[in-house]
């Protein structure tokens, strides 16, 4: 969903900058860079010297703040066309890395949340471990993947995709 369907970069950013300050009170100039996403591991480069605490506040901060930026994420035109058009006829499924609460808030943001047949949220395995998402809801929903037509646009989350199975990804669609 992020960066394929919606492009939420900058509601993440200044949720986490908002977070940041409501915990370390303090201004730290943190600057918005479209083509980086500002995650976790960004946050501990970005400020560092956080205690575990302060760590774990901001994240779960940054998720309550999220809501107040989403008038800065933006549709990404193209892509919701593909869907509008497509879902009509098709069995549509989001699979994304996207927590549930803010999938939902960011699909009704832009009335999509009856676009899907099905959604998969992002999910972990034993000991947390990432699972691969692809292949989850190719389980859960019992289809083969030469049927699938993904799109996505992280590499790895292409990487997936392939050892899933699914062979049709970002196609060029008319």
């Amino acid at each position: 969903m992020d960066g394929t369907l919606v492009n939420t970069n900058l509601a993440n950013f200044l949720s986490y900058k908002k977070a940041i300050l409501s915990v370390t009170k303090s201004e730290h100039y943190l600057t918005f860079n479209p083509d980086i996403r500002f995650n976790r591991s960004t946050l501990k480069s970005a400020v560092p010297n956080l205690t575990e605490t302060e760590y774990e506040r901001i994240i779960q901060q940054k998720e309550e703040y999220y809501n107040e930026f989403l008038h800065e994420t933006k549709l990404i035109k193209d892509m919701a066309d593909i869907l509008f058009k497509y879902s009509k006829t098709n069995k549509t499924v989001l699979v994304t890395n996207c927590r549930q609460d803010r999938a939902i808030a960011t699909l009704k943001h832009f009335g999509l949340q009856d676009t899907f047949s099905n959604i998969f949220y992002k999910e972990f395995g034993e000991n947390d471990k990432e699972i691969n998402k692809f292949q989850h809801a190719l389980l859960k929903l019992g289809i083969s993947p030469n049927l699938v037509i993904a799109f996505e646009n992280e590499e790895t989350e292409i990487a997936n995709a392939k050892e899933a199975g699914i062979k049709i990804i970002n196609p060029v669609v008319e």
